[in-house]
């Protein structure tokens, strides 16, 4: 569709009838959604796509790991059968569509032979996978028909996911056992960003998770954050940290202060399990108009904060016992004063106590600089976690002893500005210029 002499009419009148082509395409599959199950949804993106001159789209997920994309096709029993001629899986670490995953940016492939871009799938600041689209029209316009789609799309896949067997298996490339089974539904997507905060989280053994968890949420201006490490690597640490979780979560929204908050976490595990199993955890509220940050510990390992990209060591308070264990010794409340760009880190023993096989520990510096090193890259902190948890599995062969949970926020500021359109570049460095399209 490309003007033979190139000129600006030519490519005016393309532009023209692709804005109508494409609100044709996003009308078709509004009007498709409600009736449409995760199966049948591969299918209508393609058939509502061609219509706008989009051709040959595919959707590829990622696997619970971040190791791969997966075709999704919405045959068989895990919805990735009968691709066809179509590669079936696609390594994030060195492919175009996996450059797109890392960097949330659209990716055309130049060495596809055909004019084939890849968009990410993007919920938010959670990344789902990676659009495929070949397409010969106009490259702005085409790409701003792609970027909606790919939003339409994601947004379908995030309503129709819980409900899907489907889907489930095909994001697993693993057995899962039950604790781990637990965990996945207990915990919150492990991305999100708004206007001044990004969160974003990270945990292994992702098939075998025991007693780790995370939480956060978001009520007016407070962030309330939340790790909790159970004892323990089984179904019953599974247990005590969903009952932890669910306490939490139960009094906060009731109006319980953090310190109100852990006494009840405590009376329900002693309550439910007799002292035969216990949580240690952070709890944190953060005032994103003020950037005061206040937290208590009950045996937990400290926050650390990560400031102009340095480490500033662990926030110290005297921590209460952790919760479970019937001793009465109430946290005590800490506060303090973030500054914009600030990033504070959550994280389980799990992360800086693995060994390599010579027996030496990961330790907590060398953590803490993965991420400022990788941040300083200006990669997306998901993506930083991401390649963290990697780096942590290679240095252990692949297996791990313990859970390993990290939970990162970082504080923009007040009046950070950023707008639903930008949270790629906000993901990718709290110092981005943000540029409207």
């Amino acid at each position: 569709m490309r003007g033979a002499d190139g000129c600006g009419s030519s490519r005016g009148d393309e532009v023209s009838v692709l804005a109508v082509s494409s609100e044709r395409m996003l009308a078709g599959m509004l009007d498709a959604c409600h009736g449409m199950s995760m199966e049948q949804l591969p299918g209508a993106v393609r058939a509502h796509a061609a219509q706008a001159g989009l051709d040959n789209v595919l959707v590829y997920v990622s696997d619970l790991q971040e190791d791969v994309l997966r075709l999704l096709t919405g045959q068989g029993l895990d919805a990735g059968q009968d691709g066809g001629r179509w590669p079936d899986e696609l390594s994030i670490a060195d492919t175009s569509a996996g450059r797109c995953f890392e960097t949330l940016l659209p990716v055309f492939d130049a060495e596809a032979g055909v004019s084939r871009w890849w968009v990410p799938l993007l919920d938010g600041a959670e990344r789902v996978g990676a659009l495929r689209v070949d397409t010969d029209l106009y490259e702005g316009s085409a790409r701003r028909a792609m970027r909606r789609l790919a939003t339409l799309v994601t947004m379908l896949i995030m309503t129709k996911r819980s409900h899907s067997d489907s889907y489930a298996r095909r994001v697993r490339t693993q057995r899962m056992n039950v604790a781990a089974e637990m965990q996945w539904n207990l915990m919150p997507p492990r991305a999100f960003a708004n206007d001044q905060v990004t969160i974003s989280a990270a945990l292994e053994p992702a098939y075998e998770i025991g007693g780790d968890a995370f939480d956060y949420a978001l009520a007016d201006d407070t962030v309330h954050l939340g790790i909790f490490d159970a004892m323990g690597h089984d179904v019953a640490a599974g247990l005590a940290a969903n009952l932890a979780v669910a306490a939490c979560r139960n009094n906060r929204r009731q109006g319980a202060d953090l310190v109100e908050t852990g006494r009840a976490i405590e009376k329900v595990l002693v309550d439910q399990l007799l002292q035969i199993r216990y949580v240690t955890a952070v709890l944190a509220d953060l005032d994103i108009r003020t950037g005061e940050l206040s937290w208590i510990s009950h045996g937990h390992h400290a926050p650390v904060l990560v400031r102009e990209d340095h480490w500033t060591g662990p926030l110290r308070c005297p921590p209460g016992a952790p919760l479970g264990t019937g001793l009465g010794l109430t946290a005590t409340l800490c506060r303090e004063q973030l500054k914009p760009g600030d990033r504070l880190v959550l994280y389980t023993d799990g992360i800086t106590e693995t060994r390599d096989p010579g027996g030496e520990e990961f330790g907590l510096e060398r953590f803490l600089n993965f991420v400022i090193h990788h941040n300083a890259d200006g990669m997306p902190v998901p993506e930083t976690l991401r390649r963290l948890v990697h780096s942590i599995l290679d240095y252990h062969q692949g297996r791990l002893q313990d859970d390993a949970t990290v939970l990162l926020l970082e504080w923009r500021g007040p009046e950070a500005g950023v707008t639903g359109t930008d949270v790629s570049t906000a993901l990718r460095t709290h110092s981005a210029q943000v540029s409207q399209t």
